[in-house]
């Protein structure tokens, strides 16, 4: 029998995961011999009973395998914050929600995050998303005196081949998010930007330096946020795009910051909250409505056409599509300010295009675009999307058999993806297929599918 003496957090998991029982017996040399397969040595039952009694191992690796043996039971990440051991379980829940009032304040939310990122930290990464901060963040943005860059007080002298490091290691990751998905490597990513950039950003420059630090810094931290968003950590990819917002506005580069603005217009439609989605995308088109730049405007349009999509406001919607369509060719590619939205194609508005008329139920035009839109970037996780799109629409038009083969070509590229929102889809594309009604096409559709990752995997949100 085990006694449980000053840890009732590690209790209550161990109970969960079945090492422990309510009366306490059963469990600790089970329990050490998991801890002992994913740590970097042998543990014992005694070991598990010093856990119990508040013992805190000094070790970060030993704490890591007790967090990955329940992990493996629980089928769930477990946080560090979880396990009673102390450090971030008293992270204050609302961290890096609110706008911050300066860049400093910024720099310190965000190495925070960092840190309880990488601690697992459960408060954030159950956390859930804050309409009310989208809304803040956007109005302050908008009306924001701008303060230009913090110069840290760190005795680290940071120079132009520091930031080249960062940005090439950022560009690296930002292809595997785009091949692979946010799930494939962004724990990776923020133990970089844990340990490289957070030093960076704590020591001293110059002006003209801190600038470009704090521009791939807000980079940075914005393809944090989106790899987030993909891998389902919403609530805690929200407080990623709220930083790197304040980040990029430190630099005065207005389009900079209302890229941001839109990427957060992008989740905010996912997660359906649509009429908050379309005030952002609004907000950002409006802050920078003289900074000469037809790209952004046209993904600015495009994003509010998704949500308005959404809403069902068929008349806003169109005129919104109209818009994106009419900024995007006068477009200049080679001479756009804004020249990061280099890869919003002709395949890329299509894509949105496709989206947005399958949700306003015009199926016919939904397949063409998506059909458009396919193999345009190299992306698979883009092609996947158009993929489940085409097939949707192929649905919606009553051609179940052709939905149903698209569908399988989908699920195929997807087994290259580690994304939450790749689940998602799947599950948009199973909810329509029930509607079709059993049928041989259905039934062997089934068949094909029941091997594949995302469809075995019934998103439960």
């Amino acid at each position: 029998m085990v006694k449980v003496g000053g840890n009732g957090h590690l209790a209550a998991l161990m109970r969960q995961a079945g090492f422990l029982k309510d009366d306490g017996s059963v469990g600790a040399k089970v329990f050490a011999r998991a801890v002992s397969r994913h740590g970097n040595r042998s543990y014992t039952h005694t070991y598990v009973k010093r856990w119990l009694d508040g013992v805190v191992p000094r070790d970060p690796a030993t704490r890591q395998a007790i967090a990955t043996a329940l992990e493996e039971r629980l089928g769930r990440t477990v946080g560090q914050d979880e396990l009673g051991f102390g450090g971030t379980e008293k992270l204050d829940p609302h961290l890096g929600l609110r706008y911050p009032d300066s860049p400093a304040d910024s720099v310190a939310a965000v190495t925070q995050l960092w840190q309880a990122d990488h601690d697992r930290a459960y408060v954030l990464r159950a956390a859930p998303v804050h309409v009310g901060a989208w809304n803040e963040a956007a109005l302050s943005w908008l009306v924001a005196t701008r303060s230009g860059v913090a110069n840290g007080t760190g005795s680290r002298r940071v120079g132009e081949s520091d930031i080249t490091g960062i940005r090439s290691t950022v560009d690296m990751f930002d292809q595997l998010d785009g091949r692979h998905g946010g799930g494939h490597a962004r724990r990776s990513l923020i133990e970089f930007l844990r340990s490289d950039l957070a030093v960076l950003l704590r020591g001293s420059y110059s002006d003209e330096v801190g600038k470009k630090l704090f521009r791939v810094a807000s980079e940075a931290v914005l393809l944090g946020a989106w790899m987030t968003y993909d891998a389902g950590v919403h609530g805690l990819a929200q407080r990623y795009f709220i930083q790197a917002l304040k980040l990029a506005e430190a630099t005065g580069e207005n389009l900079r910051a209302a890229s941001i603005l839109d990427a957060m217009s992008h989740q905010a439609t996912f997660l359906g909250n649509f009429r908050e989605a379309a005030n952002l995308a609004r907000t950002a088109r409006m802050g920078t409505e003289a900074a000469g730049s037809p790209s952004a405007q046209a993904h600015f349009y495009a994003m509010e056409a998704r949500a308005l999509a959404r809403l069902g406001e068929r008349a806003d919607c169109d005129r919104a599509m109209a818009a994106a369509v009419r900024e995007f060719e006068r477009r200049d590619p080679d001479n756009d300010p804004a020249d990061w939205f280099g890869y919003f194609d002709d395949a890329e508005l299509a894509a949105e295009l496709g989206h947005c008329n399958r949700d306003l139920g015009r199926p016919v035009d939904a397949s063409a675009y998506a059909e458009q839109s396919l193999g345009g970037n190299g992306y698979l996780r883009s092609d996947f999307f158009a993929t489940m799109v085409l097939a949707d629409s192929y649905l919606d038009q009553g051609e179940a058999e052709e939905a149903c083969r698209v569908a399988l070509t989908g699920l195929e590229i997807g087994e290259n993806l580690k994304s939450a929102r790749c689940r998602v889809y799947v599950d948009e594309f199973r909810q329509r297929l029930k509607r079709v009604g059993d049928s041989p096409v259905v039934r062997d559709f089934a068949e094909q599918a029941r091997t594949a990752r995302l469809w075995k995997a019934e998103n439960t949100g």
